[in-house]
Order: structure tokens, then C-alpha cells, then sequence
């Protein structure tokens, strides 16, 4: 089988990392646990650990290699799992990313585009190519240039879908439409695109999308797998409807609307549902007490997934 034949699923959830409440705020690993079988309980197919929504800069080498672990043994063979090994050190990624196979912790691995040292295209290549071809887990990039300021260009995503099998697809954060159906036009046919973003997940799969990679399906895992379902199935009229349904959510938990960045809102609307999941890691800050009490009041009036799996 290849990397390609192993399905990863139309709903993927970028978890957070619990955090208890002390003053090392080390990792929770119960309510890691916990929370990871809950995403699978509302439908989730496959786990990202330590990605952005993880707090991935702020957690250790050891700490991720223990998460991964943790999240792995939670939902067992009933989900996949894949780890955020990538940063912008193509040699540390590389290492990193054979502990992770090593340790069979991990289904596949997500590849950031490099940050803050900004690479041209051709260094994106080369950088994704290597660390790809250096294992053979399936390997998922991630294209996020609101965080990274690089935007990977399609042409530089449609080279790597033709010459580097194991990688599977990308995680496509971008709104530029153009891009994205210029990237679906050009991949095989095995290659996927998942949305980056829960506001545009309808419009993404309209125009040849295979699914999301999702904040927000930690609280309405279940309609975004409604929505998912309907419009791989060809129901755009009901995959629509979902769609504006959802997009109060999408605007709730992430800016201009929340005042910080996530994951803050999404950390808040989980804890706020009842699972404590703790604060965040600085430089990241927690959710501000108006903002928390509007999120909170928004989550009473929206049919929101139960936290408990």
C-alpha cells in the first residue's frame, strides 16, 4: 500500500494541548486522553498533535514525543493520527520526524512551511522534499501564510504532489480560491487538498477540496461532519445550508472577531462546554473575561457537541 491508499479521513481536527493549572502548566495527559476520544465520539477521522492549535512552539521535544504517545494509545484503531514534526530547521525536522516513526506513535506526519526565516520557493521544495523522502510515514504540508508570512505558491505544491509520493496532500490555510483550484488542477488525482480554515470548508470542497483540517470540530464536530459529508456526497444544497449555519462559529473563535489569535477562543468554548482543558502558554494569553463571557453566550444558543465520548 502506499501512502497515498491510507485514508486519513474528510474531518481531521487540530487538537489542543491541555494544560493543568499549575504553575510549570504541564501537560495534562488525562484530559488529553479524554479530549482526543471525545473528537472521535463527534466524528473526527484523524488527530493533528502539537500543530498550531497544539501550542507547538511553546512544548518540548520530549513533551510532543509523549503527547503523541498519549493521543496514540487514547483512540487506539479507532482514528489516525498525525504528528506535527515540521519547523523551519529542515535537519531538526528530519530527526524529529524518525523519532516519531521510530516510536510508531503516528500515522503520518503535518510539515509547517518554514517560519520567520522565510524561504523562497525553491527552498520550500527542497526543504518538504527532504523530509519526505527521509521516512516513510505519509506526509501532510501545511500552507499557512497568515502565521508564516511565506505563502507556498501552487506551482511549488503541484511540483512536490508529482515528485514526492509519500506526500499525501496539503493542508491549504490560504482564502485565495484562484490558488487553491489552480492547486487541484494540477495534483494527481491521489493528491488531496484540506481547508485550513473552518470558514471556508464548503467553498473549498465545491471547487475540488477532499475535506478540513478543523478547530472548530473540538465543539461542532458533528454539524462540520454533516456539512463534509454533504458535499463530498454532492448535496451542495445542503452542504450550503451547513455552511452558512456554521459560519458564526468560524467568526466567533478566530479574529478579527476574537481579539486574540487562536487557539485561545477555541481553549475557552472547550473549557466553557465543561472540559477543562487550561490556560495557554505564554506568548500566547488566554481569552479576555468579555470576550469569554460573549463566546459563552453564543455557545448557550448553537447545538454544540457533548464533552464526553
Amino acid at each position: 500500500m502506499s501512502a497515498r491508499d491510507i485514508e486519513f479521513g474528510r474531518l481531521i481536527t487540530a487538537m489542543v494541548t491541555p494544560f493543568h493549572r499549575d504553575a510549570g502548566q504541564s501537560i495534562d495527559h488525562e484530559t488529553a486522553a479524554q479530549m482526543a476520544r471525545i473528537l472521535v465520539a463527534n466524528g473526527t477521522d484523524t488527530i493533528v498533535v502539537s500543530g498550531t492549535t497544539g501550542e507547538s512552539p511553546t512544548l518540548s521535544h520530549d513533551e510532543k514525543l509523549a503527547l503523541f504517545r498519549t493521543v496514540r494509545e487514547a483512540v487506539g484503531t479507532t482514528a489516525k493520527v498525525i504528528a506535527g514534526t515540521g519547523n523551519y530547521n529542515t535537519h531538526e525536522s528530519i530527526e524529529f520526524t524518525h523519532e516519531v516513526e521510530a516510536a510508531k506513535v503516528a500515522d503520518g506526519v503535518l510539515l509547517v512551511v518554514p517560519y520567520y526565516n522565510n524561504p523562497p520557493q525553491e527552498g520550500l521544495y527542497r526543504h518538504f522534499r527532504a523530509i519526505a523522502e527521509s521516512t516513510s510515514l505519509p506526509a501532510m504540508v501545511y500552507n499557512v501564510p497568515s502565521r508564516t508570512v511565506r505563502n507556498m505558491d501552487a506551482a511549488t505544491t503541484i511540483r512536490l504532489a508529482n515528485d514526492v509520493p509519500n506526500i499525501i496532500g496539503v493542508k491549504e490555510a490560504t482564502d485565495n480560491l484562484d490558488q487553491v483550484a489552480e492547486i487541484i488542477s494540477g495534483v494527481p488525482a491521489n493528491f488531496r487538498l484540506w481547508s485550513g480554515n473552518d470558514g471556508d470548508i464548503f467553498t473549498k470542497m465545491a471547487v475540488g477540496g477532499y475535506g478540513v483540517v478543523s478547530v472548530a470540530a473540538h465543539v461542532v464536530g458533528r454539524l462540520i461532519r454533516q456539512m463534509v459529508d454533504a458535499t463530498a456526497d454532492g448535496n451542495l444544497t445542503e452542504g450550503a445550508r451547513l455552511h452558512r449555519h456554521l459560519l458564526p462559529v468560524a467568526r466567533i473563535l478566530f479574529p478579527p472577531v476574537s481579539p486574540v489569535s487562536s487557539p485561545a477562543s477555541i481553549k475557552a468554548a472547550v473549557s466553557l462546554l465543561g472540559l477543562d482543558v487550561g490556560g495557554l502558554r505564554l506568548p500566547m494569553i488566554e481569552l479576555p473575561d468579555g470576550a469569554r463571557e460573549r463566546l459563552g453566550d453564543f455557545l448557550k444558543g448553537f447545538e454544540t457537541d457533548p464533552m464526553h465520548a
